[in-house]
């Protein structure tokens, strides 16, 4: 007990620690579910992943070879005592081998992570780049021509989809100009154009939001008074503006981020970008249940870590947040 004192007073102390400990042991259930959903839906699939291995291997099907082998991997046992054990493997960085092929799951999804990630990092940096001082000058520039021309760029550029930009930069870039490679690389320059492919509809989505955040900021008391005080509006924007309106710059990044990891798998298909929604994408076409089953746990795991890292980052940029947070 006295032991748990000692903890209980450090953690009245640290708002911010016991906000996060608060937050995970809330999101062990989510994780849980989700491996539950991942391994049960792959249980009540048609195919016998036993007898999609025997053929991938040229191993002739027979009833005793499929009951001996399923016996083996131990898939004649119950589902949850299955599901049990997958999870413990899984936990341990065990997440078995691929039904296609024997490779590792584990060892594909470590070669995959890095170019999904690298393209996910450029997109987003690029969006940023472009979004936020384009919606601060739509802002800025509310009901001139300027405002009406990146408005109608932004709403044309959200509303193409990511693999027809794929398709529109190929046919200009590579097919025509012949300034890039077709097919992505590993160096940076096969990098370009998947990355544009999939920060052109973002930055068209974000301005939007960054112009309606900044607008919203513009139209606050403070602004009129720091300028009745003689204070230079590009300094009332970058000072002031600007950071209150941090907190939604920041939520479009972790959304950008959480969906780019999971939703680029048509343009990384298109440019042969051996990443993440590559992978995953042979693996469905090919009923390959564990490489499945590894990236949707896995991005499962990701996509909540960035959403709590999100949430953290609200207690630093607003001091409102931070307040109601040190009070509950």
């Amino acid at each position: 007990m006295k032991e748990y004192d000692k903890v209980a007073q450090r953690l009245s102390r640290h708002p911010l620690l016991r906000y996060t400990l608060r937050r995970l042991l809330a999101l062990l259930p989510v994780l849980l579910g989700v491996t539950f959903l991942a391994y049960g839906l792959m249980y009540l699939s048609p195919s016998d992943p036993v007898e999609m291995l025997l053929q991938a291997q040229g191993i002739p099907v027979s009833e005793t070879v499929v009951e001996a082998m399923r016996h083996k991997a131990g898939l004649d046992r119950p589902f949850l005592t299955q599901y049990l054990d997958w999870l413990w493997r899984f936990v341990r960085g065990d997440m078995g081998t691929s039904l296609v092929d024997g490779r590792s799951v584990a060892a594909q999804l470590c070669l995959a992570l890095p170019k999904t990630l690298a393209l996910t990092l450029t997109s987003v940096l690029m969006t940023v780049a472009l979004s936020v001082p384009l919606g601060i000058l739509t802002a800025v520039c509310q009901g001139r021509f300027i405002d009406y021309l990146l408005r109608f760029l932004s709403f044309l550029g959200n509303s193409l989809p990511n693999f027809l930009v794929s398709l529109l930069l190929l046919q200009l870039f590579a097919v025509k100009l012949k300034l890039l490679p077709v097919l992505a690389s590993e160096t940076a320059e096969g990098l370009i154009l998947p990355t544009l492919a999939l920060a052109i509809p973002m930055t068209g989505k974000y301005i939007r939001q960054v112009r309606a955040a900044v607008l919203e900021q513009l139209g606050r008391s403070y602004v009129d008074g720091a300028i009745s005080r003689g204070i230079r509006l590009r300094t009332v924007l970058f000072h002031d503006v600007l950071r209150n309106a941090m907190v939604t710059i920041v939520t479009l990044i972790s959304m950008s981020i959480g969906s780019l990891l999971g939703g680029s798998a048509a343009v990384e298909r298109i440019f042969v970008w051996r990443g993440m929604g590559y992978l995953v994408m042979d693996a469905i076409l090919k009923r390959d249940y564990p490489v499945i089953q590894a990236f949707v746990v896995c991005m499962s795991v990701i996509y909540v870590v960035i959403n709590l890292l999100t949430d953290l980052s609200y207690y630093f940029l607003d001091p409102r947040i931070r307040r109601g947070r040190e009070v509950s």
